[in-house]
């Protein structure tokens, strides 16, 4: 079924690229458990190979691209799959402009890897109304909310600042989804998702995704993805699929837990701060207390599980300074404000009474 705009959002995560089976007429999408396809002629396939072509990821893939309200989407085994290949359109002396406050994994990618290869990065404030971007500037990168400080930006208005500068403008719109923001209509170039965390939600597999509406842009992407080959499996695909039939009733209720945990946490003097967009399920704060104050509380959850990542239905803890950004320098995390005792908190579906309990007890646990 082809993408109808006209369509709510719900429907078309159900619904987008997922027509029944022509030959079965099997309402679930199959999984298409194949590496090859059988040629007519030689050279003449609709479909060849499937690192190149797969239905079951191009159902994923047409689907993501709906909600997103882009014309092509293109899936990845992982988030960084997604961001190395996106990366690998530019050209040695090429300027990015990036968020200051990104995920470790990219931070890591954007310094140790890419820039071996030519391609400069400066890292500024891109939530700041005032931040420049300079004319020549090739890519600009952004991540909002942010991970871990949940900062937001002005999307339109970097978007504007970008096209000025001759550069396009890069979402990450992992924390958000297309439920609370969609970035292409704002002005965005392309947006990345880590479809391990909210498209997904079930913590049960791992992938990557951008979207675009730029046809030359999507060319170059489905070349390097042909070329580079970090494609998901056709299993992944199918899981992320059936995840994202209820990605806005599972987002309406992680709002509705975090935004009451948030609130709850403000009014507690053992909490110095705390950091919510008031949309999705993250909740970051800062505990009072050391690092020694901190591990004690995030090992003392029982229903927040102690681990990295986030989106799914269960919820996670987590102490980004060590876990998630440990490979931000210490330096820079400290500039951030990425304190020894920041906490953050992927709020899941759990019964609201519960989490709070279990957040009490890690209290307890902590300072006594």
């Amino acid at each position: 079924m082809s993408a109808d705009k006209s369509q709510g959002l719900s429907t078309r995560a159900i619904h987008a690229g997922q027509a029944p089976e022509a030959v079965t007429g099997a309402v679930m999408t199959p999984v298409f458990q194949t590496s090859t396809y059988a040629q007519p002629h030689p050279g003449a396939w609709a479909w060849e190979y499937s690192r190149t072509h797969n239905p079951t990821r191009t159902a994923l893939q047409d689907c993501i691209a709906a909600l997103e309200g882009g014309t092509r989407g293109l899936s990845f085994s992982s988030g960084l799959a997604a961001i190395d290949t996106l990366l690998r359109t530019l050209s040695p002396g090429d300027r990015v402009i990036c968020g200051d406050d990104v995920y470790g994994g990219t931070y890591r990618l954007f310094t140790k890897v890419c820039a071996r290869f030519g391609v400069h990065f400066d890292f500024v404030d891109l939530s700041r109304p005032e931040v420049v971007i300079p004319a020549g500037t090739k890519l600009v990168w952004c991540e909002s909310p942010t991970n871990p400080l949940l900062k937001t930006t002005d999307l339109a208005a970097v978007a504007a600042k970008a096209r000025a500068a001759g550069a396009m403008l890069v979402v990450d719109n992992t924390f958000a989804t297309p439920i609370y923001q969609r970035p292409l209509e704002l002005g965005a170039t392309a947006v990345v998702h880590s479809t391990t965390k909210y498209l997904n939600g079930h913590s049960d597999v791992v992938g990557g995704v951008i979207v675009t509406s730029d046809d030359a842009l999507a060319e170059q992407l489905a070349f390097l993805q042909n070329a580079v080959g970090a494609v998901p499996g056709p299993w992944d695909c199918f899981l992320t699929l059936r995840g994202l039939k209820t990605l806005a009733v599972r987002m309406q209720r992680h709002t509705d837990n975090a935004t009451a945990i948030a609130a709850w946490l403000s009014a507690r003097p053992d909490v110095a701060k705390v950091r919510f967009p008031g949309f999705s399920g993250m909740v970051s704060f800062d505990l009072r207390g050391d690092l020694d104050a901190a591990v004690r509380f995030v090992k003392a959850t029982r229903i927040f599980t102690l681990a990295e990542s986030l989106g799914g239905v269960e919820s996670l803890i987590e102490l980004p300074a060590i876990m998630t950004h440990a490979s931000v320098p210490p330096e820079i995390r400290a500039e951030l404000g990425i304190a020894d005792g920041l906490i953050r908190l992927s709020c899941g579906i759990e019964d609201l009474a519960d989490l709070k309990a279990d957040l009490e007890r890690a209290f307890a646990a902590a300072l006594g």
